[in-house]
């Protein structure tokens, strides 16, 4: 998958910006970090991400309702959905599989190895 464009979601701000440092320096694409599953859902036909990093557990809209939203989309059919999460537990990992995501990244995750994480999940 030729990756250019990950649209990155998270409510954490430190933690949105230590993710999008890593994709931009060490994965060299380009981010859009917004803080919501509504923020996201306002961009997301603007900015055509190739691929979506999208954190579990926010208020309001979460990561599974963002899902769900994000594939009633033009173009959202298709596009890769990653979760970050803290959940540890292979139950909610299996079930974020199973309503459509083709990965899932255990928070906290090591910052140099987030881009060969990407890149396996979507291989």
């Amino acid at each position: 998958m030729n990756l250019r464009k990950i649209l990155l979601i998270d409510d954490e701000p430190a933690l949105r910006t230590l993710t999008a440092m890593c994709l931009r320096n060490l994965g060299k694409w380009n981010v859009v970090a917004v803080e919501s599953g509504a923020e996201a859902l306002l961009c997301f036909e603007a900015e055509c991400p190739d691929a979506v990093l999208l954190d579990v557990m926010m208020p309001d809209l979460d990561g599974p309702a963002t899902l769900a939203k994000l594939r009633e989309l033009p173009g959202g059919q298709t596009v890769p959905i990653i979760f970050m999460t803290a959940l540890r537990e292979q139950e909610e990992h299996e079930k974020l599989l199973r309503i459509g995501a083709r990965g899932v990244i255990l928070k906290p995750f090591a910052p140099a190895g987030l881009p060969a994480q990407i890149r396996k999940i979507l291989e």
